[in-house]
């Protein structure tokens, strides 16, 4: 969407179509997240994406002010065992990016385990409400004329005449269409390899996750505040606005199963195929240890999704964009971010793109 409405708006595209392969935009990995707008402090062991999300926060928030909450208080807690920084490390890092940070008072201190837990700060973090983001972006697509087709799925990208590109796509009811373009966008996440005809995939080795969010209704103590605990084998407690319920996600706990990906094995119908169950009663218990309060906490339902990354940085939890020109298909590119403020990294990348 943010491509789409940057081709129209800043580069006077006459046409732009979205072809979605949901019934809705906004529904699979940008729906089904933490929903946290990133301010660096997620990543000790990446300065770049740090640093980036530090560029890249105020631009979202100042873009969609109304899909925004800031009303939480924003808490990342240090362990004292198996963290892979130290508060005094943590510190010096929020430091380098420039973001804030503060020490907790005893109140929210007393939350933790003090046996477990050695040092809590508060910080500045947002989050995203997903369903509201997508009846912004319908405001705008809809203002600038793009046209936005759901329950379509793009079967192949092939070369066509006068350096075009041909799109063959069909829709949920079979009917087939057909599209010539000069430039096609394939944004399409964990199916960014799935498309046929004359792509033969990316570059970049990728890794795909089954992961489960787990929603939960938590005990007034813990009601506006997010939690997140610091760097290694431990947990986030989100507030989750578009449902106005809190998603628990556990380092451990919430990937089910991971492979590298491959063309012709669909991510998509892995998931469908997958009856893992759910493991949350796994993430609450370990989290009570910390942070007791939680246990009292009610669980509502999970959402599991497909989780992609770039190989390369399953060692940093780094989270750069993967934007590649296929030279194969002049005008075919491959795009994957892995935060919701990555658009503005893609949008730098294609200010240096002559596109006519």
């Amino acid at each position: 969407m943010a491509i789409a409405i940057y081709l129209a708006k800043q580069r006077n595209f006459k046409r732009v179509v979205i072809l979605e392969k949901e019934l809705d935009l906004l529904k699979r990995a940008s729906f089904n997240n933490q929903a946290r707008v990133h301010n660096g402090y997620h990543y000790p062991r990446s300065f770049t994406t740090a640093f980036r999300s530090r560029i890249n926060l105020p631009k979202f928030v100042c873009e969609w002010p109304n899909a925004i909450e800031r009303n939480f208080t924003k808490i990342y807690a240090i362990a004292r065992q198996n963290s892979k920084v130290s508060p005094r490390q943590f510190v010096r890092f929020c430091a380098e990016i420039g973001a804030r940070i503060e020490l907790a008072d005893s109140r929210l201190k007393s939350l933790f385990n003090p046996r477990l837990i050695e040092e809590v700060f508060l910080v500045e973090e947002y989050a995203f409400d997903a369903a509201e983001l997508r009846h912004l972006a319908y405001k705008e697509l809809s203002e600038l004329g793009i046209e936005v087709q759901t329950g379509v799925n793009v079967r192949g990208v092939f070369k066509g005449v006068g350096g075009t590109l041909k799109v063959l796509s069909e829709n949920s009811n079979g009917q087939a269409s057909e599209y010539v373009a000069r430039y096609v966008f394939n944004s399409t996440y964990s199916g960014i390899n799935q498309i046929g005809g004359d792509f033969s995939g990316t570059s970049v080795p990728l890794k795909h996750e089954i992961t489960e969010m787990a929603l939960m209704e938590v005990p007034p103590v813990l009601r506006g505040l997010g939690i997140t605990v610091m760097d290694g084998p431990f947990f986030s407690l989100m507030p989750f606005p578009s449902r106005s319920l809190h998603t628990l996600s556990h380092v451990r706990y919430t990937p089910h199963l991971s492979w590298v990906d491959s063309k012709g094995k669909n991510p998509y119908k892995k998931l469908d195929e997958y009856r893992g169950g759910s493991r949350v009663n796994r993430m609450m218990r370990d989290v009570e240890r910390y942070l007791p309060s939680i246990a009292t906490s009610k669980y509502v339902e999970s959402l599991t999704e497909i989780k992609t990354v770039l190989l390369k940085n399953e060692g940093d939890d780094g989270r750069p964009i993967l934007f590649e020109k296929n030279f194969a298909l002049p005008g075919f590119y491959s795009i994957l971010g892995g935060k919701i403020d990555n658009i503005y990294d893609i949008l730098e990348k294609l200010d240096d793109e002559e596109l006519l």
